[in-house]
């Protein structure tokens, strides 16, 4: 499908923008907001700007481009909104706008290739994965962690079945381009966990990224060829689980109800439970696209429970609200991504040694990763250090 001209544009979403009452309400969720204290920088304000240009007020150029930009797409004001205003599609047709007259960025655009070529992609990160897995961290957002260098994920599904053989029943598992090409290890994790209780994990190879980085850059055909390819991987998969809020987010726009977010799903089970934990501080903290994009509202408590965590953890203040991780954000707005940061870790105090952030998103851990002093876990890999030192995988 072609991209819209800017009459069409104008058309198609103008009536979505009339659907904004000016309340404010989405003011003080918006991170950028707080953090700039300039209106402009709001949902409300970027409605305005879109709404002046749509209506023929505004022409469009770098300003409003500026501010479009600075948005982390967190969703949080969709929560909040008492008109229902379609921040989200609103968003999306600007960038999409904004792509066509003057490019994508260039990040982006070097990127999207790899992005579509697993293998390669996978090839090209081997390096990272063995810098991880000798324990070095050459950057702040690298967290801790142990990846497979060469065995796949989907390799390693099949070796974790045939030691585990778990038969409740089966899943497809959703490996990222992100996740898979270096934090290999939340995946083993994932699999790991999932067979403890039960569930056998399949990995279709065909898969492909989830297309979030296309979508959130405004290059929808991209984004439309990645879900196709996806749809045609999962075809035969009633439940297609994700381990990246991000991710999960996107790819429900191609698999609909079939994705399910895998910390969500455990939280269905009754969860084989593991050894206790003691940390001296454990806090867990909602990935935006969990909470207001998938609509996952709840922390993980029967999944810590199960990990030994019972009486041990607690909501981050304000765990509903962005850390300024974002997918690209980071890289593409540093200083508002890093100001956005340092609100959320405020808002944690003084740090004992040892202090736990537990999340459910890859881009969130790389976020958080970069306060000093905090380790930073997947909920999944909670629950499976757990396992371990329960001594669960003694024949893998």
């Amino acid at each position: 499908m072609s991209a819209p001209d800017f009459k069409e544009l104008m058309a198609r979403e103008t009536p979505k923008l009339l659907a904004c009452v000016h309340c404010g309400l989405c003011l003080d969720e918006c991170p950028t907001y707080r953090t700039s204290g300039d209106e402009t920088n709001s949902p409300r304000g970027r409605l305005a700007l879109w709404r002046a240009e749509w209506e023929g007020r505004l022409t469009p150029g770098p300003e409003t481009d500026h501010y479009t930009d600075l948005c982390v797409a967190c969703l949080a004001c969709t929560t909040a909104c008492p008109a229902n205003v379609p921040y989200a599609e609103l968003l999306t047709a600007r960038r999409e706008e904004q792509a066509r007259r003057r490019g994508a960025d260039w990040r982006i655009r070097a990127l999207s290739p790899l992005l579509a070529a697993p293998k390669l992609f996978n090839a090209l990160a081997s390096p990272l994965r063995l810098i991880r897995r000798l324990g070095l961290r050459p950057h702040p957002m690298l967290p801790a962690g142990a990846p497979a260098i060469f065995e796949s994920s989907a390799a390693y599904a099949r070796r974790v079945e045939k030691a585990l053989r778990p038969s409740r029943s089966r899943a497809a598992l959703f490996e990222g381009c992100l996740m898979e090409a270096a934090f290999r290890e939340v995946n083993a994790a994932t699999i790991r966990v999932l067979a403890v209780n039960g569930i056998a994990v399949d990995l279709p190879e065909r898969q492909t990224c989830c297309g979030a980085v296309a979508e959130h850059a405004g290059m929808p055909a991209e984004k439309e060829k990645l879900d196709e390819a996806n749809r045609e991987a999962f075809a035969a998969s009633a439940l297609v689980l994700t381990n990246s809020s991000g991710c999960g987010l996107s790819l429900r726009h191609a698999l609909g109800n079939a994705q399910q977010d895998v910390v969500d799903f455990l939280g269905t089970l009754d969860l084989v439970p593991g050894a206790e934990q003691f940390p001296p501080k454990a806090w867990y903290d909602h990935p935006c696209h969990a909470f207001h994009g998938l609509g996952i509202r709840t922390a993980p408590a029967r999944l810590l429970k199960a990990a030994g965590l019972e009486g041990r953890w607690s909501l981050a203040p304000e765990a509903d609200r962005c850390c300024g991780g974002g997918g690209a954000y980071a890289e593409l707005q540093p200083e508002s991504s890093r100001a956005i940061l340092e609100e959320k870790r405020a808002l944690l105090g003084p740090l004992p040694q040892g202090a736990l952030l537990i999340t459910s998103n890859h881009v969130c851990m790389m976020q958080w990763s970069r306060i000093p002093g905090l380790q930073v876990r997947h909920a999944v890999q909670v629950l499976d250090e757990s396992y371990r030192l329960a001594g669960y995988y003694s024949k893998i």
